[in-house]
């Protein structure tokens, strides 16, 4: 994949939804970012300039084709309350493309500390079989990974060789509670470019290291709240 996966540097993206604390985190280059948030006014517009960034190189009949259906997931993703999602889009050492989606949200929790949270979804996950559900440590505190490969069948209709097809797919799911709010973040990435797993899992682990829930350009000093959590 032709992105630099140690590189940490980057304007951070600001997660500023009415639903959810604010919280700050850094995407490599090569993800374009759905208008999730657009006005439902604005979407189709907002949905064309995103497909224009996503297939720089393409012609009109790839951006009239592909507007509408990334309008469509706009929609979706912004029912499902995600307050972020991106696409990611590499190249690989063979000219192919790599597909990685990134999406992220917040639910409220009922959690009074990060380790209880952490403790209660590592425990509700962990009971899939299917899943590798293990606790870890991030710059900005407890979180829980979850990872998930499955194996999906893709219908004869949607194959070039009009026969049925098996597709292996992979999901980083990270939940990291919020120190000062009883929400928890939820970050997921999902590919099918399996071939690309370990840096695809180097990725998301750029991404996780970014992660704060207060401004990065403040000072501890400057942070309203800090040290306490609030309870509902």
């Amino acid at each position: 994949m032709t992105t630099d996966t140690n590189d940490a540097s980057g304007i951070p993206i600001v997660i500023d939804d009415p639903a959810i604390p604010p919280m700050w985190f850094v995407a490599p280059d090569g993800f374009h970012a759905l208008p999730v948030l657009a006005d439902p006014d604005e979407r189709g517009a907002a949905a064309d300039e995103f497909v224009r960034g996503l297939f720089p190189e393409g012609d009109s009949h790839i951006w009239d084709s592909a507007g509408p259906f990334y309008a469509a997931l706009t929609e979706v993703f912004a029912d499902f309350g995600l307050a972020y999602s991106a696409m990611g889009v590499f190249g690989d050492d063979d000219g192919g493309i790599v597909h990685v989606s990134f999406t992220v949200g917040g639910v409220e929790s009922s959690h009074r500390t990060p380790e209880q949270a952490v403790e209660a979804i590592a425990l509700g996950l962990s009971r899939d079989p299917l899943t590798d559900t293990r606790r870890i440590t991030l710059p900005c505190g407890p979180a829980v990974s979850n990872i998930t490969i499955r194996e999906v069948t893709i219908g004869a209709e949607l194959t070039a060789s009009g026969e049925e097809a098996k597709l292996l797919t992979g999901q980083i799911q990270i939940l990291v509670p919020f120190p000062n709010a009883p929400f928890t973040a939820v970050f997921t990435l999902d590919t099918a470019a399996m071939d690309h797993w370990g840096e695809i899992c180097d990725m998301t682990s750029l991404i996780l290291r970014t992660v704060s829930f207060t401004d990065p350009e403040q000072t501890p000093e400057e942070v309203p709240g800090a040290g306490r959590l609030t309870t509902t």
